[in-house]
């Protein structure tokens, strides 16, 4: 290792807040790997998938730093490089919308955002399709962010929207006869729940900031859409431990509540063991999306 890429790997383990990495990675073949990340306004959530293998090799955390995921890639020892099999960047936020796929209109996408969010200067609209649930995701993105991955990584790189990892991880791990259910992800500020039977009935994301906040959203979703309380299974995903305050006030008002388990059919490096595995749910899923 030359003295820059020592350099810029320590950088990399000072900065992160989570830093996982089987042995087996192999830096200098980027081409064997999936480099998935999810970005929100402070941090970024980073994972790396062996393809041949199907597996999850690396798992990190940073806190985002002046500059934003650019002068993060700048720092790290392979975010910013290039030649990965496939990249695939996903953003939170607020700023979008679902839509069946029969309605969806190429060149339509800030119209159709506009109903609920005006683009400012610094952003752009993007889309995503959803096959499995004939659906189209239009969202807003952070321009220099979404420069920054095409310019970096090219026809290798695509961005969504969150959601449509936390769909296609859901759409993966359900059966085909799967019931009626109400999934919870909280995440920094946000609560993102979805409510999925035979097909898609509900999908929004919230700003949270305190345990009365995420129960809140709960309770009202379920009442809205028929849900009951005292009967109905609801699954927990995201930014939350057992003994947490949240996971604490949900069981109070909600009878039945549970983690979430990992996306299934793929393997993970025993480098993960130590995390909760309701962790990193939306994040481990763009691997189906």
């Amino acid at each position: 290792m030359s003295a820059s890429s020592a350099s810029a790997a320590s950088a990399s383990a000072v900065n992160a807040s989570l830093r996982l990495r089987d042995e087996t990675f192999d830096t200098t073949a980027l081409g064997a790997y999936n480099l998935y990340l999810l970005a929100s306004p402070t941090r970024l959530q980073l994972a790396v998938a062996d393809v041949e293998r199907n597996k999850f090799v690396a798992l990190e955390e940073h806190p985002l730093p002046t500059g934003g995921l650019p002068a993060l890639a700048a720092q790290h020892d392979c975010l910013g490089q290039r030649g990965w099999n496939a990249v695939r960047l996903a953003i939170t936020g607020r700023a979008f919308t679902l839509l069946p796929a029969p309605l969806f209109r190429a060149g339509d996408e800030e119209a159709t955002l506009r109903l609920h969010h005006f683009l400012t200067p610094f952003e752009t609209v993007r889309h995503t399709a959803h096959p499995g649930l004939e659906l189209v995701n239009v969202f807003a993105a952070d321009a220099a962010l979404a420069s920054w991955l095409s310019t970096t990584h090219g026809a290798s790189g695509r961005l969504l929207h969150h959601t449509s990892a936390l769909l296609a991880g859901l759409v993966h791990q359900r059966g085909a006869a799967s019931p009626r259910r109400l999934y919870l992800n909280p995440g920094p500020q946000e609560l993102t729940l979805v409510v999925l039977g035979q097909s898609l009935e509900y999908c929004n994301v919230f700003p949270c900031s305190t345990a009365e906040d995420v129960v809140y959203y709960t309770i009202l979703v379920m009442q809205e859409l028929g849900l009951n309380p005292d009967e109905d299974e609801v699954t927990v995903w995201g930014e939350l431990t057992p003994d947490s305050a949240i996971f604490s006030l949900l069981r109070t008002y909600v009878r039945q509540v549970r983690f979430g388990p990992r996306p299934g059919n793929v393997q993970y490096s025993y480098r993960l063991n130590d995390v909760f595995e309701y962790r990193y749910f939306d994040l481990f899923s763009l691997h189906f999306a």
